[in-house]
């Protein structure tokens, strides 16, 4: 399960371990901003929340990644 919210600065999905099997992991908070995209997760053993930044360029590498196999790869950006 997943909820999508439009907020004023990001959109923000939440992504929801709602699975049969246990145990269930946290929620993940995706959020995307102008010029990057935040994933944040609560560590139950410290009850800390850990976040993780990625650029922009990073998050389109991560798209391209989930349609490849193993491997290295660069991928070339068309001028704008």
């Amino acid at each position: 399960m997943f909820t999508i919210e439009h907020e004023f600065d990001a959109t923000v999905i939440t992504l929801v371990d709602d699975g049969e099997e246990l145990p269930l992991i946290e929620d993940v908070t995706i959020a995307a901003f102008e010029d990057c995209v935040t994933l944040e997760q609560l560590d139950p053993r410290t009850e800390e929340v850990l976040r993780i930044t990625l650029s922009l360029s990073q998050v389109r590498d991560l798209a391209a990644a989930l349609n490849l196999p193993e491997g290295s790869y660069r991928l070339e950006r068309k001028p704008d």
